[in-house]
């Protein structure tokens, strides 16, 4: 019997409206047919249980709002090449949805959330890992556009979470994730950086892709 070759895992954190998901992205083009991408996001604790204005007020910065064992779990089969029931998750809902989806494995898994770093397990099973490092006022502007465009938050209910959850809980868990990455991207303006940066990933993608075929 062939031997399986375990998936090539990168990590891809950063703080919230970082870009980590356009990151991800721009790499997962290299070979959208055997590059998985794997959101953090995805393993929010389900709160259908609590009346939707609770849910609002929850912080959803800190570790303890995630799955982690979960998440864990599935990125550890993932590296046994083998399929998982990922969970999704609803942000205008602020639960998870009945309905997981099943995923097969890829030669090359990219995973991406804010706190992807912060669990030694979960680091151990990665083989490269960035940081995307974005000023506080750009990570601003860019969590205010997604959250009033497409998680029907009021411009209010977005500033009230970032002043009050997610600015303190980057400083306090996602910024020392910097110490922890191989790579650490810069992702405020300069798109041409970000492109330089992003062709060096690729060549390791490319290499890992190659050991597949």
């Amino acid at each position: 019997m062939a031997q399986v070759t375990a998936p090539f895992i990168v990590g891809v954190a950063g703080g919230t409206g970082s870009g980590k998901t356009f990151v991800a992205q721009e790499l997962q083009k290299a070979d959208p047919a055997r590059i998985l991408i794997l959101s953090h996001d995805n393993y929010y604790k389900s709160h259908d249980d609590i009346p939707m204005e609770e849910r609002k007020k929850l912080n959803y910065d800190e570790p303890a709002a995630l799955d982690q064992e979960l998440f864990y779990q599935q990125v550890q089969a993932l590296k046994r090449g083998e399929a998982i029931e990922m969970p999704q998750y609803d942000f205008m809902e602020h639960a998870r949805k009945a309905q997981a989806v099943h995923v097969e494995p890829c030669p090359v898994v990219i995973i991406e959330g804010i706190l992807i770093l912060i669990d030694k397990r979960v680091r151990d099973l990665m083989d490269l890992t960035l940081f995307i490092d974005v000023d506080p006022d750009v990570r601003l502007a860019r969590r205010l556009q997604r959250d009033v465009g497409t998680r029907d938050a009021t411009f209010v209910e977005s500033i009230n979470q970032y002043m009050t959850s997610a600015q303190p809980m980057h400083e306090l868990y996602v910024e020392p994730e910097k110490n922890e990455a191989d790579i650490i991207i810069n992702n405020n303006r300069d798109f041409a950086e970000l492109e330089d940066a992003l062709e060096t990933v690729r060549a390791r993608i490319d290499e890992a892709l190659g050991k597949c075929e």
